[in-house]
């Protein structure tokens, strides 16, 4: 029979979606200013609706930003956004209110870059099929990593979490990515430029197989936070015949039996506006109907 699809391609591996990226922030007014008014994305209504911490939808995922020191992630976190231009209008909107912090934008062929006021780095881009069926999301995170881990790397997510994970080359250099849910990935680029010392961010995300790398995990003894019966935190990447540090980012492990697994998240038009508001456009559409996938 011949053989019509890819069906490889559709393979998720054991890690079945990336929910959120967590830095600390020191204020809750210039984070608003700039990823909500900015950016356009969403505050979500239902938690963390006080003063000490702020979850930040994003399609399916979310930024966690609790109260703290800034911390500022050795890379960069991709978005995709619907509307290139009118995201150019609200960054320059919001350029007086966030003077005298690291914010700035700057515009690129495919994307937009955008600094946090904190000097957080955000590629923008528009929606593409090489993203999958998503107007709005977190297609890949990029972490900047020491020359000659990539492999290592790759090599620790496919026997340790059971991801799909590869190396690679490009313009830009040689990389890791792992694959960490539907269409989204984990990027480690090798650079020869000295990274800063490791702030303490995490990022979360849910596994199917749940119990069977936490085994693993703690046979090396890399489990650091019991957290409780649907979570586990581990911070070190090693090779695995020597056991060296290859880079250090916590994982905020969780089963696919937390209560939060899949919950449903806002994200609102931000192109509304009390002035020329259109009642039932309020919700934005963050995945592709069939007709409109390229």
């Amino acid at each position: 029979m011949e053989t019509l699809y890819d069906r490889a391609a559709e393979d998720l591996g054991n890690i079945v979606a990336l929910e959120h990226v967590n830095v600390r922030i020191p204020d809750q007014k210039l984070a608003t200013i700039f990823y909500v008014s900015g950016l356009g994305l969403t505050r979500d209504p239902y938690l963390m609706t006080g003063a000490d911490n702020m979850w930040i939808n994003i399609g399916r995922s979310q930024f966690h930003m609790p109260d703290g020191a800034p911390q500022v992630l050795r890379g960069h976190v991709a978005l995709v956004l619907p509307d290139r231009e009118a995201l150019l209008r609200r960054l320059a909107g919001v350029r007086r209110d966030l003077e005298g912090t690291r914010f700035g934008f700057a515009e690129h062929n495919d994307h937009v870059e955008a600094m946090s006021p904190w000097g957080n780095r955000l590629r923008c881009y528009a929606p593409d099929a090489r993203f999958g069926r998503i107007t709005l999301g977190m297609p890949y995170v990029e972490f900047d990593v020491p020359p000659g881990t990539a492999a290592g790397i790759a090599r620790f997510y496919r026997e340790i979490l059971a991801a799909p994970a590869s190396e690679g080359e490009d313009e830009e250099g040689r990389f890791a990515r792992c694959a960490v849910g539907p269409k989204q990935a984990f990027v480690y680029r090798e650079t020869d430029r000295p990274l800063p010392p490791y702030d303490g961010h995490h990022v979360q995300v849910y596994l199917a197989d749940f119990s069977g790398p936490h085994r693993k995990l703690r046979e090396r003894g890399l489990v650091f936070e019991e957290s409780d019966q649907w979570q586990y935190r581990f911070k070190d990447i090693v090779d695995l015949d020597g056991g060296k540090l290859l880079f250090t980012l916590e994982h905020e492990i969780r089963s696919m039996t937390h209560p939060l697994f899949a919950r449903p998240l806002v994200n609102r038009n931000p192109a509304q506006s009390n002035r020329k508001f259109a009642p039932g456009h309020e919700d934005w559409r963050w995945a592709m109907a069939h007709e409109d996938v390229p």
